[in-house]
């Protein structure tokens, strides 16, 4: 099962489509809220642009993350987005044998591949749902990563499930990057210390709209924690982003988070409905979706993503995952009004790529 990158480019994600000639489109391809981050946020990170002089400091910050999750400090490294984690891992953990399961975010493989390390991968089955078959997992893995939900196929597994993919002797790595956008968080893992070798991510990119701050934070055992933080470099997380941590999980943001999620939901399910009419065209969605995003299968996708570029809007191009090829898009979630414009234009594109 080993195999080198198979064509697949691991970096690319959704920004490339809303770059340069595509910064005027309507963004459907980036998995960030569209309506943040808040006022009272925005106001609480420009508060800390007065302690710029000062090197950052992140024992309140680090010490609300983990009073977050109910765990000791020890517990918790704050880093710069979900995506330095990945570089972490890859660096600094002593691995024989790593396996990731796909399709899911493939920075994590890029991650280990810089790093010097033979990939194994697991691809889920389209015809299974894209669900976790703990079976396929090779028993000598010694570190298994997983998305949960999982980016693209916006499956959420149970948490049953993906905790019994530990082992002794195995590190098992779940990005639970959006799993803040999933009602009251079921099938979470962060907080857990029952898990062996259970390292979780977590992104406060996604829900607040805070890719340009990059901070994010690993929950693991404390001598994980200690060697992921050896290998970070002094003062990694700048001042403002440690402002944001801090304030994104006080018990107003939570509330706040909980009620987006609830909308995201809801709003999913408008998207899905209206998805469904292109049927007869042979669309298919991914299904049940629970994360902020939808996968859809298409025929001629390559050509209805051009048309619907031409026509005002950037979408996620499938074939960069691997197990996924080129009829294959993922949506993000917009509020209705954005929505129905989509559907809308669509409906013009396949039109148009069916001619």
């Amino acid at each position: 099962m080993r195999t080198e990158s198979g064509g697949h480019d691991l970096r690319h994600h959704g920004d490339a489509e809303v770059r340069d000639d595509g910064s005027a489109l309507v963004d459907l391809a980036v998995n960030v809220r569209a309506d943040t981050p808040p006022a009272w946020l925005r106001e609480h990170i420009a508060g800390s642009l007065d302690e710029l002089a000062a090197y950052p400091d992140g024992r309140a910050a680090r010490a609300a993350v983990a009073a977050r999750h109910g765990l000791p400090a020890e517990r918790v490294l704050l880093t710069a987005g979900a995506a330095e984690a990945f570089v972490l891992l890859a660096r600094a953990l002593k691995v024989r044998r790593p396996v990731v399961v796909h399709p899911q975010f493939t920075e994590p493989e890029a991650a280990l591949r810089d790093a010097g390390h033979t990939v194994d991968r697991v691809l889920l089955r389209e015809e299974d749902g894209f669900r976790l078959d703990a079976a396929v997992v090779p028993e000598d893995a010694d570190l298994v990563v997983i998305g949960n939900p999982t980016n693209p196929t916006s499956v959420l597994h149970p948490a049953a499930a993906v905790a019994g993919l530990a082992r002794p002797g195995r590190t098992l790595v779940v990005d639970e990057a959006f799993m803040d956008a999933v009602p009251g968080e079921r099938e979470a893992l962060a907080g857990r210390t029952d898990v062996p070798g259970l390292v979780v991510l977590r992104s406060l990119t996604k829900t607040w709209g805070l890719a340009g701050l990059r901070i994010g934070y690993v929950l693991a055992a404390p001598e994980t924690i200690a060697d992921l933080e050896r290998a970070q470099p002094l003062w990694p997380v700048s001042t403002p982003a440690l402002a944001a941590a801090q304030a994104c999980v006080s018990p107003r943001a939570l509330a706040e988070a909980d009620r987006a999620a609830h909308r995201v939901a809801a709003d999913r399910a408008h998207l899905v409905a209206g998805l469904a009419q292109f049927a007869s065209h042979g669309l298919r969605v991914v299904g049940p979706a629970e994360g902020p995003f939808v996968l859809l299968r298409l025929p001629r996708a390559a050509a209805v993503r051009r048309h619907l570029r031409d026509l005002g809007y950037a979408v996620r191009r499938g074939d960069t995952f691997p197990g996924l090829g080129e009829e294959w898009l993922r949506l993000a979630v917009r509020d209705r009004a954005t929505v129905n414009a989509f559907l809308q234009a669509l409906e013009r594109a396949v039109t148009r790529a069916g001619r």
